[in-house]
């Protein structure tokens, strides 16, 4: 590399590359010597280089930028605009004067991976000769790599990256989703390149959503990978199969599965906050068109079982942060033959939830991860719309007619479910307790009669209602179906457990009043004593549905008065529930 002979230096590269290609562990006694080559590298990729020691060039820096300890030589401003020169992706304005003019012309307008910068206001390089017809994507994907590499272990990187603006570069190349030039692995490192920009960088974030119109982006993106065509408002189908139902389209291919995901991936990114915020007109209709796409994705299978888990699983997070009101698109197109059918809506997507829920409340493996967000995504589905929470109800929690096991007992859903309400993981016992509460309509007698007071305490308790009542949802009024099975039980169904037990003898049967008083009165100082002490805090429950602590002078009143309750605060909020 020293002497500067390409075909020395192209013999020498190539060979090494070869004996490192599959090296991810390096030695810290080489690491100088590794320090010198990239140097030296670099030095070469700024001169005019036949396309052979480009390639060879490029391939080295990918190895050597695996390296995390070693990346000073390509974390400089120079360096870095030299590798987005060679990845497409240069602006103009932000790139040093080194001799840049072959391969920006070479590659001018192509998208690649790298951090969104600030927003600046030139565009990408004019003044280079336009890109040749069949630009050398090889040298673009290694540079695009190289790139990736440097970002995911250097800050430093990322910083260069936003100052020189290679969000701009990628995002003018992915707006030719429809042009045949681009070959998968330039569209793949393109994406993969904006996720890590997205992922690491707020700024990024908020300059690809807003300045570069980001949804818009990449839901064309989307729409021209899974090859969509749109028969009607908001409805989806696959260009020359439409008509064919959902289960008998054919797999999504593994290339388009994988530039798939990489654009969910990056829409999570810069929509994440969308939930926590009001959208205007314009914004609604871009979520609802990308929920249509969206729709489509949860309808659709990769090659594989568990390539289609994961393809879903990146459709549900980024369903379950879409505006509320934008979720009607799962909804809306016709019911065909062979569509599940509930009060005249097609529920297609909204079973393929539930199954996909079920599916991992299953397997049990990271249930915080991986459960909930399908639950919550089915919980404000159908806390929103009707037709959905009824949907979900007759699935959920049909009629009951088993009043003799526990409601966490067995292996219905409901049974599934009501057992994560104990689950020692709180997100995800509150997370079951909600979706089965709006099931029944935030009204606590129903979810009392399907989960039992001992499950359900936990979240009555937090809402205030354990005296009973509803909470302040809005819901259409309908009739709970009794089962005959549950009217003639009813009266006997312990409300603890949810079941009908068996009697048990009564322990303080045989016993005269002053034996009885004996027992309360060495209980309260058998609770005063460990209340003292701090092991426990008697609770009492309140006229506001809330629990609060009892004092000494509670539980000795107690004893004398079992119907005592304790005299509420003066701002106490009173609810007058029917």
């Amino acid at each position: 590399m020293e002497t500067g002979e390409q075909d020395t230096a192209l013999t020498a590269l190539q060979s090494y590359n070869k004996e490192m290609n599959q090296c991810f562990t390096f030695s810290r006694e080489e690491e100088q010597d590794r320090e010198h080559l990239g140097e030296l590298v670099l030095s070469f990729l700024n001169r005019e280089l036949q396309p052979s020691c480009q390639l060879a060039c490029l391939e080295t820096v990918r190895i050597l930028s695996r390296d995390k300890h070693c990346l000073d030589p390509f974390i400089s401003r120079s360096a870095m605009s030299t590798l987005a020169r060679y990845a497409g992706i240069a602006v103009a304005g932000t790139a040093t004067p080194a001799n840049s003019k072959p391969v920006e012309g070479q590659v001018e307008g192509e998208g690649g991976e790298g951090e969104q910068a600030e927003e600046v206001s030139s565009e990408l390089v004019k003044e280079a000769s336009p890109p040749s017809e069949n630009p050398d994507q090889e040298v673009i994907v290694e540079a695009l790599k190289s790139i990736c590499n440097i970002l995911l272990h250097n800050e430093t990187g990322q910083v260069v990256a936003a100052d020189l603006q290679l969000i701009k570069g990628v995002a003018e190349r992915l707006k030719q989703c429809h042009d045949p030039t681009w070959n998968h692995e330039v569209r793949f490192f393109d994406l993969r390149l904006t996720f890590l920009l997205t992922a690491l960088r707020v700024d990024i974030r908020a300059q690809l959503a807003q300045e570069l119109h980001g949804i818009s982006l990449l839901g064309n993106q989307l729409d021209a990978t899974l090859g969509l065509c749109w028969p009607d408002t908001l409805e989806t189908a696959r260009a020359g199969l439409e008509g064919v139902p959902p289960e008998e389209l054919p797999p999504l291919s593994r290339e388009q599965t994988e530039v798939a995901m990489e654009i969910l991936k990056i829409l999570f990114n810069i929509t994440f906050d969308t939930t926590r915020r009001k959208v205007d007109e314009e914004e609604a209709a871009e979520y609802r068109h990308l929920g249509a796409i969206l729709r489509h994705c949860l309808m659709s299978h990769a090659d594989g079982e568990e390539r289609t888990e994961e393809f879903h699983s990146h459709t549900v997070n980024l369903l379950g942060i879409l505006p509320l009101p934008c979720l009607d698109v799962l909804l809306m197109p016709k019911v065909q033959q062979g569509s599940i059918e509930y009060m005249g809506v097609n529920m297609d997507a909204v079973n393929m939830l539930l199954e996909f829920m079920e599916k991992r409340l299953d397997r049990g493996h990271k249930l915080k991860e991986t459960l909930l967000p399908s639950l919550n995504l089915l919980t404000e589905s159908g806390r929103i719309h009707r037709e959905t929470r009824k949907f979900l109800r007759s699935k959920v929690l049909p009629p009951l007619r088993d009043v003799k096991n526990r409601p966490e007992v067995g292996n219905a859903l409901r049974n599934k479910l009501v057992r994560l309400m104990t689950h020692i993981d709180t997100d995800v016992k509150n997370c079951a307790a909600e979706f089965l509460f709006v099931l029944c309509k935030e009204s606590v007698s129903r979810f009392i009669k399907y989960t039992g007071y001992g499950n359900a305490a936990g979240l009555l308790a937090a809402r205030g209602l354990l005296r009973g009542g509803r909470d302040s949802g809005i819901y259409s009024e309908d009739e709970d179906s009794e089962t005959e099975e549950y009217r003639e039980a009813k009266a006997h169904i312990n409300p603890i457990t949810g079941v009908v037990e068996e009697d048990q003898p009564n322990p303080m049967e045989g016993m005269t009043e002053e034996q009885k008083e004996y027992e309360a009165m060495k209980l309260v100082n058998m609770f005063d004593k460990l209340s003292r002490t701090n092991v426990i805090q008697p609770m009492q429950l309140g006229m506001d549905g809330k629990m609060r602590e009892m004092t000494p002078e509670d539980l000795h009143k107690l004893t004398h008065n079992p119907l005592f309750q304790p005299e509420e605060p003066a701002d106490s909020d009173n609810e007058d529930e029917a």
